[in-house]
């Protein structure tokens, strides 16, 4: 019989970061879908550069600002997951070879987010105080999930 994985239990001062985690997902499921159907890799870019500037490069920010200070400067964690925005930084400004970077951000989003959530973040809940996981909560910008992206290429 197969193991079930046990659902994790994230503070509720997380769980915003963690709500943007799934947005993050989706983005990588539909360049990834977009990617599948041989949708035109402009229009997949456009959503692309839409949805860093508008909600993952925000999260950044906010994970750089409010969680990951709480971790000493040579945690590998903290290390491993400021190297990777960085890299998808670059992958999602890399204007040179779109096909490329759309690949590779499909792939390497999906598991950035996935080591986030399994083990980053885990950390973070387990060494941060009360105050401190108040003042992320009370920081903490949550997405709005107000504006649709129009042309659904993924569909």
């Amino acid at each position: 019989m197969e193991d079930k994985v046990k659902p994790i239990k994230r503070h509720k001062a997380i769980q915003g970061f963690s709500r943007e985690h799934h947005f993050g997902l989706l983005v990588s499921w539909k360049i990834r879908q977009g990617l599948k159907k041989g949708v035109d890799l402009k229009r997949i870019k456009r959503f692309a550069d839409w949805s860093f500037k508008t909600y993952i490069k925000p999260h950044f920010d906010g994970e750089e600002k409010f969680m990951f200070p709480l971790l000493d400067d040579d945690d590998k964690l903290k290390k491993r997951a400021i190297a990777e925005h960085r890299r998808l930084e670059r992958l999602f400004n890399d204007k040179t070879d779109i096909n490329r970077a759309l690949n590779l951000i499909e792939e390497e989003l999906d598991a950035h987010i996935r080591f986030e959530e399994r083990n980053l973040f885990n950390r973070i809940q387990e060494i941060a105080n009360e105050e401190q996981l108040r003042q992320i909560e009370e920081f903490h910008k949550e997405i709005k999930e107000t504006e649709e992206w129009k042309d659904k290429f993924w569909e």
